[in-house]
């Protein structure tokens, strides 16, 4: 199970201590019921290649994702109705051994912008998160499926 809230932000933090950057590529073979998508991710130590099968939902839902070979990967690219969307990622250290991921989706194109997500090991965690952790905090959109990743793939790619 995936417990995670997601915000829109303004700018990376720069007050936090980066524990980890990377580049990353994602796309979605498919965006029904449930999501089926590809990651490739490369940062200063590796380069590693992901499919992940995600139901629907917002605070909690179920995620499997399994490494796959270069060689998987490029074939299921191949599957793609469009370019891969892009991430610049990082991930920051907040309070209580929680996570920060920050990223950047498409930096460059019109439909650029920021969000940032935190994982949490139970719902009731995740509700008792106060937002004031959150740097250049936005606005929070949990709760609006319009900012899924494969609603973001389905309109600039689909």
């Amino acid at each position: 199970m995936e417990i995670e809230r997601r915000f829109i932000v303004s700018a990376f933090p720069k007050d936090l201590e980066v524990l980890r950057k990377a580049e990353v590529k994602q796309g979605y073979i498919s965006t029904g019921e449930p999501e089926a998508r590809i990651r490739w991710t490369k940062d200063e130590h590796k380069t590693t290649y992901k499919l992940a099968f995600k139901t629907d939902g917002t605070l909690a839902r179920e995620e499997v994702e399994f490494d796959i070979s270069e060689e998987n990967y490029t074939n299921l690219k191949r599957l793609l109705k469009g370019d891969m969307i892009t991430k610049d990622y990082r991930v920051y250290a907040l309070t209580n051994n929680l996570r920060l991921e920050v990223c950047k989706v498409d930096a460059g194109m019109p439909t650029e912008y920021m969000y940032a997500e935190v994982e949490f090991e139970s719902i009731e965690q995740a509700r008792a998160f106060d937002v004031a952790h959150i740097p250049y905090f936005v606005k929070e959109v949990t709760e609006d499926r319009s900012y899924n990743m494969k609603k973001y793939w389905d309109r600039t790619r689909g």
